[in-house]
C-alpha cells in the first residue's frame, strides 16, 4: 500500500491552473513599456519556458509519474532564478510600492521557494509509480 502525502494533489492541481495562467500573463508583462529589453529578455528566456515545463510537470504528477518530481523542481528553480532579479531590479528602479509587479513577483519566488522544498522530499520520489 502506497504512503499518503499530505499536499500532492493539491499542489499538481494548483500548478497545472497556475502555469496555463503565466503563459498569458507573461505575453502581457513582455510588452509593457517600462523595462522593455528586460521583460522581452526573460519572457523569452525563463518565463515562457518555465510555464511550459511547469505544465508538463504538473501533468506528469498527476499522472503520478515519478519523473515530475524532478521535472517539477527543474520547473520550480528556473522561476526562482528568474523570478528573484527581476522582483528585486523592479522594485529597486522603478519604486512601484507594494502592489506592482516587483512585489508581486517577489511573492511568487517566495511561494516558489516554499514549494521546491516540499517537492524535494524524498518521499515523493518512493511512493508513486514509474
Amino acid at each position: 500500500m502506497r504512503e499518503r502525502l499530505l499536499g500532492y494533489w493539491t499542489l499538481a492541481w494548483i500548478g497545472l491552473i497556475s502555469n496555463i495562467i503565466a503563459l498569458p500573463i507573461i505575453i502581457l508583462i513582455t510588452f509593457l513599456p517600462e523595462l522593455r529589453v528586460a521583460n522581452i529578455t526573460l519572457a523569452s528566456s525563463i518565463g515562457g519556458p518555465a510555464a511550459i515545463v511547469g505544465i508538463v510537470s504538473s501533468s506528469a504528477l498527476l499522472a503520478e509519474r515519478k519523473w515530475g518530481v524532478t521535472l517539477t523542481l527543474v520547473s520550480l528553480s528556473m522561476v526562482i532564478a528568474g523570478t528573484a532579479p527581476y522582483s528585486i531590479v523592479r522594485l529597486a528602479t522603478l519604486k512601484e510600492g507594494i502592489f506592482g509587479i516587483g512585489s508581486f513577483t517577489l511573492l511568487l519566488t517566495l511561494f516558489s521557494t516554499l514549494a521546491l522544498l516540499y517537492w524535494c522530499n524524498p518521499k515523493h520520489r518512493r511512493s508513486i509509480r514509474l
